[in-house]
């Protein structure tokens, strides 16, 4: 996770022809609350609130709990992935809330023996890389395979996963290849897997649905980021009142292996971070797929 990433967004425009693709323009208040199963669980990336987490961790998270997330991503912010407390220590409150930190955004190039070590301490299931940014060629991106085969490995031996979150860099052609791809075939799929993030897939004019084909068992995690039209271009909403069609993605997501549905949102137009997060949770759980 970047702190650059709010400027980094408003400055991603999109042509008005991606409007037109199978995967937007098809979501609405009442988009997949249909036939099938609602979800079991659903969680929260952190960044998401980061300001009122840095501002009163504990009250923060009892509010999110409340609002009926079950899971939360965290990420290394200015008090770390814990906010301030120990590991064990934000279990305990955790578990008296009765949530669980399924997995954390993390700098996997900065002590990362005890970063993995202190999240299979309490369970943890994942570590994720969340940005490597945009590289000078594709030979970059093979390099940063092997250093994620390595941070992979690290995991591995200590009963946890590593993963990539991805932007909508990745997605466009670099040397004639797509740095997706060239990480995802380049990766061991015993020691990587991957957080699909929906609202970056569909900026890069990409199809979620085809990559979670192509790659099935790859993408575990995702984050759940509708895609709202704006003056300038394009900033992520409140769920449900984008353009983005999740019935149909996290369907097929959930038929390819992906177990965690993260919720995450970046702008607030009209609104306020834990407003907009309670709606998330509302949305969320009376949503089937």
């Amino acid at each position: 996770m970047t702190n650059n990433r709010r400027d980094f967004i408003k400055t991603v425009g999109l042509a008005s022809a991606a409007l037109t693709l199978p995967f937007v323009g098809k979501t609405n208040l009442l988009e997949g609350f249909g036939a099938g199963k609602k979800l079991d669980s659903f969680g929260l990336q952190l960044w998401t609130v980061k300001e009122d987490m840095e501002a009163n961790a504990k009250g923060t998270l009892a509010k999110l709990a409340k609002y009926g997330y079950k899971q939360i991503e965290s990420f290394e912010g200015k008090q770390g992935m814990y906010w301030g407390m120990k590991n064990t220590e934000f279990k305990k409150y955790m578990d008296d809330l009765g949530m669980k930190i399924v997995s954390s955004h993390a700098n996997y190039k900065d002590d990362f023996e005890r970063k993995a070590a202190e999240a299979a301490e309490i369970g943890i299931k994942y570590l994720v890389c969340s940005y490597v940014g945009p590289q000078k060629s594709i030979e970059d991106f093979k390099k940063i395979s092997d250093e994620f085969n390595t941070s992979g490995a690290i995991c591995k031996k200590n009963g946890i996963r590593f993963a990539y979150h991805n932007h909508d860099y990745s997605f466009k052609s670099l040397d004639g290849l797509a740095p997706q791809s060239v990480m995802m075939e380049g990766t061991d799929a015993s020691l990587v897997d991957f957080e699909m993030d929906i609202y970056w897939v569909v900026t890069a004019n990409e199809d979620p649905i085809k990559w979670l084909k192509k790659y099935p068992q790859r993408f575990r995690l995702c984050h759940v980021k509708d895609q709202g039209k704006t003056a300038t271009g394009f900033a992520s909403c409140e769920i449900g009142k984008g353009t983005i069609d999740f019935s149909a993605i996290l369907k097929e997501g959930k038929q390819q292996g992906l177990k965690y549905f993260i919720v995450e949102q970046e702008e607030f137009a009209g609104s306020t971070p834990l407003k907009s997060a309670a709606l998330n949770a509302a949305y969320m759980k009376k949503f089937t797929i």
